[in-house]
Parts: C-alpha cells; structure tokens; sequence
C-alpha cells in the first residue's frame, strides 16, 4: 500500500470496467457511505478514502496551511488517482468534497466521467445578489461554540445538521465522527469550508455535474443547487429530493441511495 493511499484510509472494493470514488464531508469518514456500497460493489470498483483531518485519520498528518483552502485537499485526490492509477471515475462528493471534486477537476478533468455533487456549496456567506445561508454573525457564533465547548457543540450541531432527533441512529452516527475529529482540527476544517468562496471556479468546471440536494438542509439553503447548475462551465442537472438534512445518505438512505443509482447509471442527456 502506497503512502498516500495508508494515510487515507484507502479500502477499493468491488470489481467493474467503471470506478466510483466516493468522497465524505465535513464531521464524517467514508462510513457515510455505509447504505450505499452494497449497491455498487457488484458491478463497479469502489475506492473510499478518508479526508485528513477526518477523526479516523493520522492528525499528525495535518498540516493546518496545506489544509487552509480546498486546494490542498482536491491535491489529495489528485494524489490518490495517480498512486492508484484511476484512468477515470464517478466522483461523488459529499458537501466540501463535491466542491473538492470540482476543484480536482479543473486540473485533471481527463480523470472525471463525472462528479456527482450532494448537498454542495461554493460558499455558505450571504452575499449581494447571493443567498449562501449563513451571516458572518452566525458563523462567528457557530466557532466561538466550537472553542469553548467541543463536545457540547457536536451534541448540538449533529441533530441540525442531520434534521431529526438526538434519538436517531444517524444523528448518533454524526455525533460519533463529528466527536472523532481533534477539536483544533475541527475548528480549522470548518472555518476553511464556512468562509470559503469558489463562485468564480464554477465555470472552469466542464466535466457533466450531478447536483443533488436536499428540500431542507440547515447548510445549504435549495437555491444553492440551483445557483450551482447556472454557473458550471459543463452540462449540469439538478435533483431536488423530499428528504430533511445536510446528510441524506445517512438518515434517507432509503430515498437518497435510489437516486444516486440512477445519477451514477445515467448520463444527463444533452
């Protein structure tokens, strides 16, 4: 096993002629992806992996100025593919990581078939002529609880963000990576992804996007989803799913993994 590949936590199952790399978000490691594995392996190679950071990997690892932008983490992926030889794949990223994808592809788009973006953002600020969601007011608040509190934060922000009670096995997942993660690892990561603005990279992205979001996403307001398919430089679809959270593949899988199936098999007809 390569160097990088160890460092992400790399595990490729399956076989098939295509590869889908699946990419988790902020506060998860790749057992996000747990309800819809089963589903690919029988006829694709799936590659998982681990973002630094991720409480499942190394923080010594974390290099707080290489991970200050997006950047450093879409060099990663890039990385990954080189050391695995992935020719070309379906990227499906999970909010940071489809922005992520986005940015890998910009450099490499000869490695993406197609990224498949779920509940994404290019930026979370409110803008002129832009509702991302949040106020800077909001966001210093949400770091200020971060810092004084960790543990406390989790327990709270994990039901919001995934929308359900503190009951629910996914919100009991969430809380579990989210605690995972070291708190000044997490408090970095999350001012990273939370005050960053890659609207003007959208339309250098000309590999076919995917976006599916959400009806109510604590994140990601919907007229993101939208703003994203205006604004991509390639052919792009929107798919806006009745289900509640930031991260519907944990807590609707039953709705979320029929859909992804169907963005993964079908190319958007031009």
């Amino acid at each position: 096993m390569g160097i990088v590949e160890a460092a992400h936590n790399v595990k490729i199952l399956g076989s098939g002629d295509q590869t889908i790399v699946l990419a988790h978000g902020f506060g998860t490691d790749q057992s996000v992806w747990k309800h819809l594995v089963p589903h690919l392996v029988d006829d694709h190679r799936v590659i998982l992996f681990d973002n630094i950071g991720a409480g499942t990997t190394n923080p010594d690892y974390f290099d707080f100025d290489r991970y200050a932008t997006l950047e450093g983490y879409a060099y990663d992926v890039l990385a990954l593919f080189e050391e695995l030889q992935v020719q070309s794949c379906i990227y499906v990223g999970h909010s940071v990581s489809a922005i992520i994808g986005a940015i890998a592809a910009i450099t490499r788009p000869d490695f993406f078939t197609k990224l498949i973006m779920i509940s994404a953002s290019p930026r979370y600020l409110n803008d002129v002529d832009y509702y991302g969601g949040f106020e800077q007011e909001d966001l210093d608040q949400l770091f200020e609880a971060m810092q004084s509190n960790y543990k406390a934060w989790c327990s709270g922000f994990a039901p919001l963000a995934v929308g359900g009670d503190m009951d629910s096995v996914a919100v009991q997942e969430f809380s579990r990576t989210l605690f995972n993660m070291r708190p000044d690892i997490a408090l970095s990561v999350a001012q990273t992804i939370f005050q960053s603005d890659y609207r003007n990279l959208l339309c250098h992205v000309t590999v076919p996007c995917h976006i599916i979001q959400s009806m109510k996403d604590l994140a990601v307001p919907v007229v993101v989803s939208e703003y994203l398919h205006q604004n991509l430089g390639g052919h792009s679809i929107v798919e806006v799913m009745s289900t509640d959270g930031h991260l519907p593949q944990l807590s609707s899988p039953d709705v979320v993994v029929p859909v992804l199936l169907r963005h993964i098999r079908r190319d958007i007809a031009v």
